[in-house]
């Protein structure tokens, strides 16, 4: 790979790091969650700083290189790594301190949830925030943020204070309701479209630390009878819990399944419940009754190890892909769609997360945030494909299309949610949004990033005529 020009300056300039092909570690550093992803970035600027995000930017701007920002390294399609481009990487920026008198927590732009969460259960608070405990906290809140406490607090983005940001020209603003409220706004939901978010403030709720679990497994010839068991479960969720079906789930090697259930392929409904043991005791009783499982398994844990326990279904360095889509609600043609496309699946990791988002998700107005999805969606469905290498992935991945083309035909909400999409593709950023959402974050984008320096992300394309 061609050295950069000026790169030895960068390196005078910066408190942080600068890695090329010429380092060691360098391939350890490009690597990113999905292992189908294999790009060589010209440079990764390893920040410690605001200061050196900024002259990330600049000296990438100066350069012609297409810029990326690396938080968790999560994402489907590898948006945290540019071919031949440079990688603003806030890995070092994982900081958390919380304030548990005023329930708020700050956060670095580089933390994991796994480093969200394990601050915040030390004083039993926590804040939505998705369900595999390796994901960044910046890319999952400024798409959205799905997890299990939604019902309870509503998204990620739905309980951000605050945030700092680094805008394409160097400059540092700190965004709030008060300050940059367009900003803010467009933050909430149209991801990392005008900056560098180094830093987040949350909103904290009472949450454990331990919780309730309630897992019930039945098998592939009784998936249209739990589907509709869970959509009945689903419309009387209480707010104090979170449900998530796994369609096509294979039962892993747990202690807690029996043996000759291990490597069955079927239908999970996971219950979590956030308040008391009777509470949740009383919600999952009318489960087993109305459909006895193959097996369950319930039992109060820590609400840290909730939030790992799916770790194992996406591990670092697995070949991903996946398809989302929204439903109002799960009915009878969507549960026959999923019924018969299911079994078609190659590799036992691929599997259909169903999430249900209602309570304090359905509070929020459609235009309050820039989330890119109705309130009015009642489930979250990710055709998940996920296979240890990349043979298996090209069959699941015809698979995960087939079954979302199948499943698109019951809904007009086919953009899906931002934070799941698998390629960079234009039509379905805007079908996400919805074309007046679409405009206001255009007309943001114009003012803080005309020129589209981030645009290796669910790109908003800056407004032709808008303030600048």
């Amino acid at each position: 790979m061609t050295q950069i020009m000026g790169i030895g300056a960068l390196r005078t300039e910066l408190t942080g790091r600068v890695i090329d092909a010429s380092d060691i570690d360098y391939d350890t550093a490009r690597s990113v969650w999905n292992g189908d992803i294999d790009r060589r970035p010209a440079a990764i600027v390893r920040c410690s700083d605001n200061s050196d995000v900024a002259a990330a930017i600049a000296f990438a701007r100066q350069q012609g290189l297409q810029i990326s920002v690396r938080g968790g390294g999560h994402g489907f399609w590898g948006a945290a790594v540019p071919a031949g481009g440079l990688v603003i990487d806030l890995s070092e920026l994982r900081g958390v301190s919380v304030d548990p008198g005023s329930r708020r927590a700050w956060c670095g732009g580089g933390a994991t949830l796994a480093d969200l969460d394990a601050a915040t259960q030390r004083h039993g608070l926590a804040v939505t925030g998705g369900t595999i405990s390796h994901t960044g906290v910046g890319g999952l809140t400024l798409g959205g943020g799905f997890g299990w406490l939604v019902h309870k607090a509503g998204l990620t983005v739905d309980n951000l204070l605050s945030a700092e940001v680094v805008t394409p020209d160097g400059r540092t603003l700190v965004v709030s309701a008060d300050e940059h409220p367009d900003l803010f706004w467009g933050l909430r939901g149209g991801g990392g479209n005008f900056g560098v978010v180094t830093g987040f403030e949350f909103r904290l709720h009472e949450v454990g630390p331990l919780v309730y679990l309630g897992l019930f497994f039945w098998g592939l010839e009784q998936s249209t009878e739990a589907l509709r068991l869970g959509r009945e479960v689903a419309a009387c969720l209480p707010r104090d819990a979170g449900l998530l079906l796994a369609a096509g789930l294979t039962a892993p090697p747990a202690p807690f399944v029996p043996e000759r259930h291990r490597g069955t392929p079927g239908i999970a409904m996971l219950v979590a419940g956030f308040g008391s043991a009777q509470d949740h005791a009383r919600l999952i009783a009318p489960i087993r009754e109305a459909l006895p499982p193959l097996f369950e398994f319930v039992t109060p844990l820590p609400y840290v190890e909730l939030q790992k326990m799916l770790d194992e279904s996406a591990p670092w360095g697995i070949h991903a892909y996946e398809k989302s889509l929204n439903l109002y609600q799960l009915d009878d043609e969507a549960i026959a769609v999923l019924t018969e496309r299911i079994p078609g699946k190659s590799s036992p990791m691929s599997f259909i997360p169903i999430f249900s988002v209602g309570g304090a998700f359905a509070d929020v107005g459609e235009q309050e945030t820039a989330f890119g999805g109705s309130r009015a969606t009642r489930f979250v469905v990710n055709v998940t494909a996920i296979a240890p290498n990349a043979e298996l992935l090209a069959a699941d991945r015809s698979w995960a299309r087939s079954v979302w083309q199948a499943l698109a035909a019951h809904t007009n909400r086919t953009g899906g949610y931002v934070n799941f999409m698998a390629e960079d593709d234009a039509d379905r950023v805007q079908a996400a949004y919805g074309p007046v959402k679409y405009q206001r974050l255009a007309r943001i984008k114009a003012r803080y990033d005309p020129d589209n320096v981030f645009r290796m992300n669910a790109n908003i394309k800056p407004a032709a005529h808008a303030e600048r």
